[in-house]
């Protein structure tokens, strides 16, 4: 979020959760990316009174009909393992053949701030980056799916394997982030 809304907004200082006095996070239990940034957002801004910006993202394989969707971080059960949640994804896609293997990481931004009346004020916006599961995990960059991910923008390489500046370009949160910063330079900026 820093790098992507300080080209918006130079000199933006953007505050993490421990940067800010601690409260209970909320529960992810919305049907959709949109529903659980914004529990989130509100959450945050209700606890500190700040504009508040959360996301919440996930991969959505056609094969799977759009699963693991919301379900991503927890695909494999508790406690939350990317490892296991990938060999899981890899398993499920084991006899699907490379043409069938579609997929993009989806990501909702909501933005919540007091607006100039007084009144909270609440903003989504959505990004997504396409392309397709591989056969087997590469790559040490990145969190996630991103070891099994090859974008269509970047082919032959997984988003683990991406420079953080090349990702930054083609990910689903950064162009999510990019919708949204200049919503926040109006708030904050101006």
């Amino acid at each position: 979020m820093q790098r992507i809304l300080s080209e918006a907004l130079p000199g933006i200082t953007v505050l993490g959760l421990d940067d800010v006095v601690e409260y209970a996070e909320p529960v992810e239990d919305q049907p959709d990316f949109e529903g659980n940034a914004l529990v989130k957002a509100w959450a945050g801004h209700r606890a500190t009174g700040l504009p508040t910006l959360a996301d919440d993202s996930g991969l959505c394989v056609d094969a799977l009909n759009g699963m693991p969707g919301v379900l991503s971080a927890r695909w494999s059960g508790q406690p939350r393992s990317d490892d296991r949640n990938n060999l899981l994804l890899l398993d499920q896609l084991a006899d699907v053949p490379d043409e069938r293997r579609g997929a993009e990481f989806r990501c909702a931004v909501a933005f919540v701030h007091r607006g100039a009346d007084g009144i909270d004020v609440e903003h989504v916006v959505e990004g997504a980056m396409r392309g397709r599961v591989i056969r087997e995990r590469r790559g040490e960059g990145g969190f996630g799916y991103d070891v099994v991910f090859e974008a269509d923008d970047r082919p032959g390489v997984t988003t683990a394997e991406l420079p953080r500046e090349d990702k930054d370009a083609i990910s689903h949160r950064g162009k999510a982030l990019r919708h949204v910063a200049p919503i926040v330079v109006e708030v904050l900026g101006g």
